[in-house]
């Protein structure tokens, strides 16, 4: 369990000077006014897309491959829409760390679905809350907090004092944090009826892996982790939506919990699971975090790389 850290004189030291300068830089630009940021986001995703090849190389194979339906202008227009929104959610992470609770409450356009919250917790139980990689996923998370806090289960920050702003900037609206190789934790956190973040939706190798589709992939390496922790006895697994619209506004919904599951088969169920993640994308596909290497793992080891 990750709880606020304190402050060490060792984050002083020469080799954070960097970091510090980079943390000032987003905590003075996170108090500007939202629209200025968010031209600014768009600014830096430009220069992402035009710099960054390796990584706009990557949006591009993802959104071919997801969305063979769309011209290859559409395709294009999509991935320099989602690099915009890559540069936005650097400002929108300062936004969720910094900003104080009354200006978060202007950017809530609606939550719905917390009544599938009340019902698990009503029963007594833990809810598992499957969450894409969204772009704005700092944000949801303040958001959902103004509401319910939650449980963050996360991969730790390789540098300490990044660790350090992190941390403190998640828990504006986590009860604690969870590190991802505290298996027994989240199980802990389930049973005692919390409610825990979970991301289904990266590609995290063949062990303890599913291929199932994904949007028009139809063998997609997806982690059985989330039926590992579904089967507490004292679990409902349910799953959240949530975009942000032009003016601003972040739209978040609690989807209800899924029936039966986990069943007797891994592969349905993570094919549910799936389900669940594009019906969260489809809402607003461009503000998908697709830099990422979804489909590096192949079914076969001798495929060829899609990458």
């Amino acid at each position: 369990m990750v709880t606020k850290p304190p402050f060490k004189l060792s984050y002083l030291a020469p080799k954070y000077w960097l970091t510090w300068v980079g943390v000032f830089l987003l905590y003075t630009l996170s108090w500007l006014p939202q629209r200025v940021q968010f031209f600014l986001g768009k600014l830096l995703g430009k220069l992402v897309y035009r710099l960054m090849k390796k990584r706009r190389h990557i949006a591009e194979v993802n959104v071919k491959l997801c969305f063979p339906e769309l011209n290859a202008e559409q395709q294009t227009i999509m991935v320099k829409k989602n690099l915009e929104h890559t540069g936005i959610a650097t400002f929108e992470t300062g936004m969720a760390w910094w900003w104080p609770t009354w200006r978060i409450k202007k950017t809530l356009g609606s939550i719905t679905g917390l009544e599938h919250l009340e019902n698990a917790a009503n029963k007594g139980k833990g809810v598992l809350l499957l969450v894409p990689h969204m772009l704005h996923l700092e944000m949801t998370g303040r958001v959902l907090g103004l509401e319910k806090q939650g449980i963050g289960f996360y991969r730790p920050h390789n540098n300490p004092l990044m660790e350090f702003f992190m941390t403190r900037g998640r828990l504006r609206s986590n009860e604690f944090l969870i590190g991802k190789r505290d298996v027994k934790g989240l199980l802990k956190a389930l049973k005692d009826g919390k409610l825990c973040y979970y991301l289904p939706d990266q590609d995290y190798g063949r062990n303890r892996s599913e291929f199932v589709p994904f949007f028009a992939v139809k063998e997609t390496a997806t982690t059985t982790g989330t039926l590992l922790f579904a089967s507490s006895n004292n679990c409902e697994t349910l799953s959240l939506t949530s975009y942000r619209d032009a003016q601003g506004k972040y739209h978040l919904n609690v989807l209800p919990a899924l029936e039966d599951f986990p069943s007797e088969s891994p592969k349905d169920d993570v094919t549910r699971v799936n389900e669940r993640m594009e019906q969260a994308i489809t809402l607003a596909p461009e503000q998908y975090m697709w830099v990422h290497r979804r489909f590096k793992t192949r079914p076969n080891e001798t495929d060829p790389s899609y990458y």
